[in-house]
């Protein structure tokens, strides 16, 4: 009986994702990953691998599920991010918000979403959580819309909208008292919005350096008084791209007792394998002769994954009441963000234009302190921090694409009804962050960007 209730549910909770994806946006933080996922490790700074952070730990370590109690357990939590972004022209000090512009603005919206068994030394779980992302949305009427080739405003909405849906199927196995292993399989879906201007003078740029090419190239040489391209590709609905595609991605994880009050978790995350992202788009030449020419056709974006992720930590139990977790991950950016890879195809001609932005990102190494006091039976609180190194190089800074913010602070309360009834929040605050890129190809004039933003996240768990 028991067994067809968890077939039931795993049905019901792969139906509900499907249907929440479609009710969620993006978000943007430590790059394009959240800074930790559920309310425990959210309000711990992020921290996780080595300690009970609930079904979230099919996103941290899934080992960690053999640390709750026997039961069956659901979770609804969505988080609310709220980014603040300033591109700045450092040449004539003009300014603009990524706000109030679209629907690729904030405050964006996010779901955490699962269910988990735990039976004796087995615990199986499967969710749907947002894995990642960015969003940004400048309109169609600041420098970024004006071209330095011929000075036109070409009233260009520069954007961009990215959300990556991770839906984990975990399970986890206690070997021995102090040893519990655990590993996930993910079905990844990314999807993306990109509307992006580049001067002539940064196509030139890049056609020296051999990043554009195809039968396209000489149609658009031939415009007369060319003075820039747009990319335009989109879904106008609040949740996914114009562009996007299906994939996997897995994690293995451990947690070893090294003490009576001292747990060690290891936890991987492999790079995800999602397939080239597509859908229909416009390609446009600005001309200073015949204004906006557009072209409609079919985009690509090649090999746009998420990186894998190595994680260490450590949970020591002071007291009943207050344990701490530190943290330290290494995320391999440079292996999964190289270029930003597109592909146009001309609809009825077949005619093909091909262009790589280059991103250079470096790996980066992440660090992560948490606490946590239970005050008594219905209230416990939470604090922590983290910083990561920066990933984005200056000199390849876009500026619809900052995802900036290294240093988070955060807290968090939950409060029990009783021990079957769980109501938690969380809150971290990315602290500003300031960037600038003097350099071609990726900006056409000098630009400094600054990013700070605040998440929060509610959640709700009933174990029966």
């Amino acid at each position: 009986m028991k067994s067809n209730n968890v077939f039931a549910a795993v049905r019901g909770l792969m139906g509900l994702s499907v249907a929440l994806s479609t009710m969620t946006n993006a978000n943007a933080t430590d790059v394009f990953n959240l800074e930790g996922y559920g309310p425990i490790s959210r309000a711990m700074g992020g921290t996780g691998v080595a300690y009970n952070v609930g079904t979230a730990a099919m996103m941290e370590n899934p080992a960690t599920l053999g640390l709750m109690e026997e039961g069956s357990y659901f979770e609804l939590g969505a988080d609310v991010i709220n980014p603040d972004i300033r591109a700045i022209d450092k040449n004539t000090g003009e300014s603009v918000l990524s706000k109030n512009h679209g629907n690729n603005n904030g405050p964006y919206f996010a779901p955490e979403l699962a269910y988990v068994y735990r039976h004796k030394d087995y615990a199986f779980g499967i969710g749907a959580f947002a894995g990642g992302g960015l969003g940004t949305q400048f309109g169609g009427s600041s420098f970024l819309s004006r071209t330095t080739t011929n000075d036109i405003d070409t009233g260009l909405d520069n954007f961009s909208r990215l959300l990556v849906l991770r839906i984990p199927f975990s399970i986890a196995y206690k070997v021995t008292d102090k040893l519990t292993l655990g590993g996930s399989v993910e079905a990844v879906w990314t999807s993306l919005n990109l509307g992006l201007l580049l001067d002539t003078s940064q196509i030139g740029n890049l056609a020296s350096q051999g990043r554009i090419n195809g039968s396209l190239v000489p149609t658009l040489l031939g415009v007369p008084g060319l003075s820039g391209g747009y990319f335009n590709f989109s879904h106008s609905g609040i949740v996914g791209g114009g562009a996007s595609a299906w994939g996997i991605g897995g994690k293995l994880g451990l947690t070893y007792q090294i003490a009576p009050d001292t747990r060690l978790g290891v936890a991987y995350n492999f790079k995800a394998d999602v397939g080239d992202l597509s859908g229909g788009a416009n390609l446009t030449a600005v001309s200073s002769v015949a204004g906006n020419i557009p072209l409609s056709g079919r985009i690509v974006v090649r090999d746009f994954q998420m990186p894998a992720q190595l994680s260490i930590g450590i949970n020591h139990k002071f007291s009943d009441q207050l344990s701490v977790s530190l943290e330290y991950q290494r995320v391999f950016w440079a292996d999964a963000f190289k270029n930003i890879n597109v592909g146009f195809v001309q609809n009825g001609t077949g005619a093909n234009l091909n262009v790589l932005l280059p991103q250079n990102y470096r790996d980066i190494n992440v660090f992560a302190l948490g606490a946590e006091y239970r005050y008594n039976d219905k209230w416990t609180f939470r604090g922590g921090a983290q910083y990561a190194q920066e990933a984005i190089p200056n000199n390849t800074l876009l500026t619809i694409a900052p995802a900036i913010p290294t240093t988070h602070l955060s807290g968090g309360v939950s409060y029990a009804f009783n021990k079957d009834n769980v109501l938690a929040f969380a809150m971290s605050v990315g602290l500003q962050k300031t960037v600038s890129n003097d350099s071609q190809p990726n900006t056409a004039v000098p630009i400094k960007v600054t990013h700070s933003q605040v998440n929060l996240l509610l959640n709700y768990q009933r174990r029966f």
